[in-house]
């Protein structure tokens, strides 16, 4: 089975296209997200439009804003202080990477927690690994998604995660070995440094692969009916494409595919979910403000 990402999030934002239309109706404004793009580089430059895009497809508004690679630090940080104050900015993202005189932990930790809808302030992962509400960091949380809406079962079962980045491995594991539906996995967190990949890999019920490396897991690796979920992204080239490229994962997927019992493909799988949690993530926070003004 294909674990969809391309048709779930097309649901998710047919869902979300109907609550920001109930919104409307009642005279409400729409979500906005403020993207924040600095530098020239054409591959987050096709991420930010993408967000744009996105925001008009569910009917959010949205705010581009384009910096030069030279901004100083102290000029974001304070642009993103503005952003923090202003009430019709729901969400925040910050395209990474950034240039290499800006300190990602810094822009990271200056935006709002409540506006974060990337999941990466200290705040929100803190909170989740709490079990608390809180925002959660895009990719994990569209992993997440896939798996409920797929019906994966998760309970009881040995999930094995290879990567421990603070915005994918990290928090998928503790997602995963939450007392949650999906989650209630016993999870075992691989990386550079573990001895005998392949043996932990054999024992997944459902391998999730945040490696960044391409194609390094292969079908010898892979338990026979387990669940595979390939959070790379890799440009290999190719003649035969107009591009001159083509995408593939952390996965050797056309023999894995083979063997798993469910896969999600690469293109067409986690990528469209991160792009769908982050609008999940922003109604989230307009939503709060909604409540928060009934209540008041």
């Amino acid at each position: 089975m294909i674990l969809d990402g391309n048709f779930t999030r097309k649901q998710i934002y047919e869902e979300l296209k109907i609550r920001v239309d109930a919104q409307l109706a009642k005279g409400k404004r729409p979500p906005c997200l403020a993207a924040i793009l600095v530098g020239e580089d054409p591959a987050s430059q096709v991420y930010v439009n993408n967000k744009v895009r996105d925001c008009e497809e569910v009917g959010y508004t949205s705010r581009h804003i384009r910096l030069t690679a030279d901004i100083t630090e102290k000029e974001l940080l304070d642009l993103l202080g503005e952003l923090n104050a202003d009430e019709a900015v729901d969400g925040i993202i910050v395209q990474l990477p950034l240039p290499a005189h800006i300190e990602e932990s810094k822009v990271i930790e200056t935006i709002q927690p409540g506006k974060d809808v990337d999941g990466f302030h200290p705040i929100n992962i803190g909170r989740m690994s709490k079990g608390l509400s809180a925002v959660l960091p895009a990719t994990p949380a569209g992993i997440m998604e896939l798996l409920r809406r797929y019906q994966i079962p998760t309970v009881g079962k040995h999930c094995v995660v290879i990567g421990r980045s603070n915005i994918v491995g990290t928090p998928v594991s503790i997602l995963m070995g939450r007392n949650t539906e999906p989650g209630n996995c016993t999870v075992t967190l691989c990386h550079s440094h573990t001895r005998d990949l392949k043996a932990y890999c054999l024992q997944a019920d459902i391998l999730i692969v945040a490696a960044g490396k391409q194609e390094f897991i292969s079908a010898d690796m892979v338990k026979p009916g387990a669940v595979v979920i390939d959070v790379g992204m890799h440009r290999v080239p190719d003649a035969s494409r107009k591009t001159g490229f083509r995408l593939v994962g952390d996965v050797q997927l056309e023999d894995v595919g083979q063997k798993a019992s469910a896969y999600t493909p690469v293109p067409g799988g986690v990528g469209p979910m991160t792009r769908a949690m982050l609008l999940m993530n922003t109604w989230q926070v307009y939503w709060h403000k909604i409540l928060s003004e009934v209540i008041s």
